[in-house]
């Protein structure tokens, strides 16, 4: 059933069963719904595999699992239920690891003065556990696809904050449009990519504090070059148009205000060079 979804947790799935050598066969008639899991056919039934959410819109309750998703969940497993021909069969469960560098790239962001919140469509308990792991500052968990704009849209309203938006997949594309700042992975889909403002070439989640701290160098580098820029004008000038002549005598060669104007270049060339240290 996993075999046509582009989704981490099936591709897990279909990974696992070619390790065990399981046959896999082939599906028909389908469909994704977004958010809450697939369903197809096979061999003449009709199998789903998602969320209670894609269960509860198929007309079956998995309420006598709610218990083992609850359990599973709070040791931060997702889990996929898995029906066939209109019964409940049982449940996967998939554990989610955090990348390696997801935990110093959060303290980075932290230490930076930056709000980190982690946005998705997993079970609250699951994004619970994994955020506390991590030490995130807030979860919006159960997020779907969907609303995941208006999630970034509601931040933006109601903390009037800037937010910048981290993802790679194409769910996270119109949440990557949105926001004030859109950072794609290198790794992530095109489309993710074609609406982020920026993509980090490598797939590597540490470039995300660098790239706010090159950002931030720089624009503070453009505010020292344009005093640079000006303040040579705004004293050389006058002094030129002879606003010192009456009181001392004094008057601007032109070989001192070429030589002002050179030295004014080369202190902005030589600032911006600054940056090549971060």
């Amino acid at each position: 059933l996993e075999l046509n979804s582009e989704h981490p947790l099936g591709q897990a799935i279909v990974r696992l069963a070619r390790k065990e050598n399981l046959p896999l066969c082939p599906a028909e008639n389908y469909v994704t719904v977004s958010g809450k899991g697939v369903k197809a056919s096979i061999n003449g039934d009709e199998y789903l595999a998602g969320n209670s959410l894609m269960m509860g819109d198929s007309g079956l309750s998995p309420d006598f699992l709610e218990n083992d998703i609850r359990a599973h969940a709070a040791r931060g497993e997702t889990c996929i239920i898995v029906a066939r021909q209109e019964k409940i069969m049982g449940l996967i469960t998939l554990t989610d690891r955090p990348r390696e560098t997801a935990k110093q790239t959060i303290q980075a962001l932290k230490q930076m003065g930056l709000h980190v919140v982690m946005m998705t469509g997993d079970h609250p308990q699951t994004a619970a556990a994994i955020a506390k792991e991590l030490d995130i500052d807030q979860v919006l968990a159960g997020v779907l696809p969907a609303d995941k704009a208006a999630e970034i849209k509601r931040l933006q309203r109601n903390g009037q904050h800037t937010v910048a938006m981290v993802g790679d997949g194409i769910n996270d594309a119109p949440a990557l449009a949105t926001a004030d700042i859109g950072i794609a992975m290198g790794s992530g889909t095109d489309v993710a990519m074609e609406a982020s403002d920026m993509t980090l070439m490598r797939n590597d989640l540490t470039l995300v504090p660098m790239a706010i701290r090159l950002s931030r160098g720089t624009l503070r580098v453009i505010r020292q070059n344009l005093f640079f820029a000006f303040i040579y004008n705004i004293i050389g000038i006058p002094i030129a148009a002879g606003v010192l002549y009456p009181l001392w005598g004094l008057l601007l060669n032109p070989e001192f205000a070429a030589a002002a104007m050179a030295l004014s270049s080369l202190s902005v060339m030589a600032n911006s060079l600054r940056l090549r240290k971060m």
